[in-house]
């Protein structure tokens, strides 16, 4: 267990907090607030116990230039609206100069203030000491509450913890224990649902939720690859044809250790990857040489509602077909509005699954939604996340 905000004692501290505002932007406007309404408890709790409050993110992928493309002076518009109070916004391309440190030092206990894009300076994705430095030197604390970046090893979110005392927020705190219970210690059954269109991403997860769950569902592009491997046709649909042996494999693991892994028996085919293509409903055995499924099937759709209803714990990542699409969003729609009503602890992976579940309307129906994409496949996996380890154990 990792010490949280609630372990150190904050009051007339200056508290440095990573956070994870890589919001979607369109126009320089912010599309969707979910990851800053996300940091809030964090940053209410260290205001509310007297800290002075310095906070960091990044934003795109500036390439270590000062793009104001990338700009976080939106977001802190934003926070000084959700927080009521105004978030002083330092804006220097070099992150930290003699005028943010100066504005640092003058911070009062109940004030804000956020750095400009930390990934404006090139040492910050080389986690470079000295910026680690430069950072840590604002300040007396530091809280790491950006899931979403913490299976990097940034000056930000690793670096900086080597020269102050550092402990997790809220949010880290939430989405261990979601996802950590959820796989070593479910109430079972525990029904893993894993969709998206590789299988190369989620070889490590799968492999390592063969020795955790009692059944797996497989939709979206990956199935292809599984339903090859079993000696289906697959038409024109997505395969990583170089996967199929070791899509076999897997299949065969599964068996040996009595994990009952569900493919699909039909899909949504069309003509081309095209909203707007011709598509029909095919059987897996009869998807025509130049189509391509697109999305699980009617019948498929039943069958993983039953496996859906039947779970006590369900943990999903990746969508059961090209949700962005309307007319092959059904089965990640359908498969979503189970979960919703199954009773069970959902808990659903970042990204796609995240994207697709906040987008058709059931965010608020899961148990946990993960905010992070690349950083909760790792944690499933059972890797160790630098921006955690980094952390002081309690």
């Amino acid at each position: 267990m990792k010490k949280t905000v609630r372990d150190i004692p904050v009051k007339g501290k200056r508290v440095i907090v990573r956070c994870d505002f890589n919001v979607p932007m369109k126009e320089g406007a912010i599309t969707d607030d979910s990851r800053i309404t996300a940091a809030l408890p964090t940053i209410e709790y260290l205001l509310k116990e007297g800290a002075s409050v310095i906070l960091m993110s990044h934003l795109g992928r500036p390439e270590g230039e000062a793009n104001m493309k990338y700009s976080l002076k939106p977001v802190a518009v934003r926070l000084t609206e959700l927080l009521g109070r105004e978030v002083r916004f330092c804006g220097s391309p070099a992150v930290v100069d003699q005028a943010v440190k100066a504005a640092a030092a003058e911070l009062q206990p109940g004030q804000v203030m956020l750095l400009e894009n930390v990934r404006f300076r090139k040492e910050e994705t080389k986690n470079g000491e000295a910026f680690s430095r430069e950072l840590a030197e604002l300040a007396d604390l530091y809280v790491n509450d950006a899931f979403g970046t913490a299976h990097r090893a940034h000056s930000s979110t690793e670096g900086i913890a080597a020269y102050l005392p550092a402990v997790s927020g809220f949010l880290i705190e939430k989405e261990l224990r979601f996802l950590g219970d959820a796989v070593d210690a479910p109430e079972r059954p525990l029904l893993a649902i894993l969709g998206g269109a590789k299988v190369s991403d989620k070889i490590p997860v799968i492999k390592r939720l063969l020795e955790k769950v009692d059944e797996i569902l497989i939709g979206g592009g990956m199935a292809f690859t599984f339903l090859k491997a079993q000696g289906h046709e697959v038409g024109n649909s997505k395969l990583e044809s170089e996967m199929t042996e070791l899509a076999g494999h897997i299949l065969e693991e599964a068996g040996e250790k009595g994990v009952k892994i569900l493919l699909p028996v039909d899909v949504v085919a069309a003509a081309a990857f095209d909203n707007d293509a011709e598509r029909k409903v095919c059987p897996v055995d009869g998807i025509p040489a130049d189509w391509m499924g697109l999305d699980i099937g009617p019948e498929t759709v039943e069958l993983f509602r039953e496996a859906v209803a039947a779970a006590k714990t369900i943990v999903w990542n990746g969508p059961m077909g090209v949700f962005e699409m309307s007319n092959f969003a059904g089965g990640t729609r359908a498969i979503a509005g189970a979960m919703a009503e199954s009773g069970a602890v959902t808990v659903v992976g970042g990204g796609d699954s995240s994207a697709a579940v906040q987008a058709l309307g059931f965010g608020d129906k899961m148990t946990h939604i993960s905010t992070g994409g690349g950083a909760s496949l790792e944690f499933l996996e059972g890797k160790v996340l630098p921006g955690v380890a980094a952390l002081e154990d309690k």
